[in-house]
């Protein structure tokens, strides 16, 4: 429950359309799509940064926990409330503040979407290349807070390539500008990329300064398609070794493709037991080079097929489909979003699959094969106590073949509160100190998004 004083002093900044305190109003701030639900004490709708500002040192005063949130896309449960305290969605501030095509900017306000950003330039000629899966309801924000992906990360990179500098509060209720306007700038330390993927724990961002591409003159699709999966992984190995980088390389395992037979029957052979969703784009020219060179990779003695398709967005529609699908099909799924060097991959998905065999579980493998970026879902019964401990177990030991393979356990989802027990598997304890220090630094009274990304302190 929130102090008297601090309800009074908040209800003197913001009116009570934007200053929800009734549980059951508050109840969608309890989640995200981590499915956790941790209920805040009141929920707050800023529209500027002074009103940010205000709460987060009425925060520190009363020592009251912030969590600020977009819209709740994430699946780690990087916004979830666990303390209580004030969810802080910065949903309605919408604003797109300038599209500046000459210089390739455009400045935005945090809970923009991510396809309002898309819509508003492309009829400049450019796009933002950040395309997370939940592009359509994610904010920019929050692609932000967790260093967001998807697809196209392997040609265009992820959310850190793509932000040239932005204004935040930090935890102790200080206004920062960070980065610059221009795509040069090496005055002082890279604060920017120091929030990217933070996740909220150590600023509010209240404004980004978005980098934009321009948008490729031709976009072709090919799909390959293998009898097994051990031919699927070394194409991917001999793609990514290619001079001509695709722009989008996605791998989908025999259970993705069972799911996706599920909800359209005609759409695959029935031989296929594991696919490659390959795009290409650039110019005419070096858009069929490069799609040559591509399908000649993809050669192998288990290949049914190979070749250009001519409705991508149907196969991307199916694709996009796969998470919520396995929802439907489970009652609860783990899923990570691991990362290995790409050469490595036949050796994880080969280990995945003795794994899930070994600990007697359902296991759907589909992901970004181009970054090595692999969304392992373990399908498991919460009622059946056995089955959760397996699959606890099971989970520990993938964690531990990725890094065997100098891989990363979390590639674009982020860490919240889902990995945090694994962090130190990762980052070693001087490091993990350092950015202990950090976060004190930023949020000395720890009101922001506290217990978020690392494991308790000893």
């Amino acid at each position: 429950m929130l102090p008297a004083g601090l309800i009074a002093q908040i209800g003197n900044i913001f009116p009570i359309e934007r200053f929800y305190t009734d549980p059951v109003d508050c109840y969608a701030y309890a989640y995200d799509n981590s499915r956790k639900v941790f209920p805040p004490d009141a929920v707050l709708f800023p529209l500027s940064a002074d009103e940010i500002q205000r709460v987060v040192l009425l925060c520190n005063q009363f020592q009251v926990p912030l969590i600020p949130r977009g819209r709740g896309t994430g699946t780690a449960g990087g916004s979830l409330p666990e303390f209580g305290g004030i969810a802080l969605s910065l949903e309605r501030m919408t604003q797109i503040l300038a599209i500046d095509p000459a210089n390739r900017v455009v400045v935005a306000q945090p809970g923009v979407l991510n396809q309002s950003v898309q819509e508003a330039v492309k009829p400049h000629g450019f796009f933002w290349p950040p395309d997370p899966s939940s592009a359509a309801f994610s904010t920019i924000g929050g692609n932000i807070a967790t260093g967001a992906g998807g697809p196209h990360a392997v040609k265009y990179g992820t959310t850190r390539e793509h932000v040239l500098g932005l204004k935040a509060i930090t935890g102790a209720g200080d206004l920062i500008t960070t980065g610059c306007y221009t795509t040069k700038g090496v005055v002082g330390y890279d604060l920017t990329r120091l929030l990217i993927g933070s996740e909220g724990t150590l600023a509010v961002v209240t404004e980004a300064t978005l980098k934009l591409t321009a948008l490729p003159n031709v976009v072709t699709g090919i799909t390959a398609h293998y009898q097994d999966l051990p031919s699927c992984t070394a194409a991917i190995v001999k793609i990514m070794a290619l001079p001509q980088l695709p722009s989008a390389l996605e791998f989908l395992d025999a259970g993705s493709l069972n799911l996706i037979r599920g909800r359209y029957p005609d759409m695959l052979p029935a031989d296929t037991h594991a696919m490659l969703m390959i795009e290409v784009d650039g110019s005419g020219r070096d858009t069929a080079e490069s799609v040559a060179a591509i399908l000649t990779a993809c050669q192998s003695e288990k290949l049914i097929f190979a070749g250009e398709v001519d409705n991508i967005a149907a196969l991307w529609k199916a694709r996009k489909a796969l998470s919520p699908l396995l929802r439907e099909i489970a009652p609860k799924k783990i899923n990570e979003d691991v990362v290995v060097p790409v050469d490595a991959l036949p050796q994880f998905l080969a280990g995945l699959t003795q794994l899930s065999n070994q600990y007697r579980l359902h296991n759907v493998n589909f992901g970004h094969a181009g970054n090595g970026n692999i969304h392992v879902n373990l399908l498991i019964n919460p009622d059946n106590p056995d089955e959760v401990a397996r699959a606890e177990k099971c989970l520990d030991e993938v964690f531990n073949l990725v890094i065997k393979l100098r891989g990363t356990l979390s590639g674009e989802h982020g860490v919240g509160s889902e990995k945090r027990a694994f962090v130190t598997k990762e980052i070693d304890a001087s490091t993990l100190n350092l950015m202990r220090a950090i976060k004190r630094v930023f949020d000395p009274d720890n009101i922001l998004n506290p217990g978020k990304l690392f494991p308790a302190a000893d």
